[in-house]
């Protein structure tokens, strides 16, 4: 399997941290983490980012438009943005495909794989929802990290290793993970 994976700028840099470590074990991934991303992840994440890279296969800057994952002939298995910004969600349901992350995004949408864009924001104005709509009716899955308290966490890191979970069993890994009984 092969994925695309892009961290923006939001907060919740955790959660793609542990989607990485949860896919590098099942497939190919290709990452790529904006330059607000790498602003907020100093501030929430314990590691360098240069060690969240290491947990990737093949590394692009935003800028790289020409990088092959912009590219329609590029075949993956699915894509996921976690976290999500507004900005980036809201590029995404207008097309705006300014930066590399919006343009794989767009592309996986017109080849019509899967999208995941755990968005991470509250509380939601009209125009967050009617981007959230967008995106949905053009084939994306918007998946932001609420957390499940069926599974009764202890620490932080039981809500992430949940949430991270169900993003790899939607992009199609098999996954084991405490599940509604």
């Amino acid at each position: 399997m092969r994925f695309i994976v892009a961290m923006t700028g939001a907060s919740g840099q955790i959660f793609g941290v542990r989607l990485l470590e949860i896919l590098r074990d099942h497939a190919e991934i290709h990452l790529v983490i904006s330059s607000a991303a790498r602003i907020t992840a100093e501030h929430e994440l314990d590691v360098p980012l240069s060690q969240v890279e290491k947990l990737a296969d093949f590394v692009y800057s935003e800028d790289d438009i020409a990088a092959r994952i912009a590219s329609g002939s590029f075949r993956h298995d699915g894509m996921a943005i976690v976290p999500c910004s507004i900005k980036t969600l809201s590029s995404i349901a207008y097309g705006m495909a300014d930066n590399l992350i919006t343009r794989a995004a767009d592309v996986t949408l017109k080849e019509r794989r899967k999208l995941v864009l755990a968005v991470r924001e509250t509380p939601l104005h009209i125009n967050h929802l009617r981007a959230m709509v967008r995106v949905t009716e053009a084939g994306g899955v918007v998946m932001p990290p609420v957390p499940a308290f069926y599974i009764r966490p202890e620490k932080i890191e039981d809500i992430v290793d949940h949430f991270a979970s169900r993003v790899a069993e939607v992009l199609g890994v098999q996954v084991d993970y405490r599940r509604w009984e």
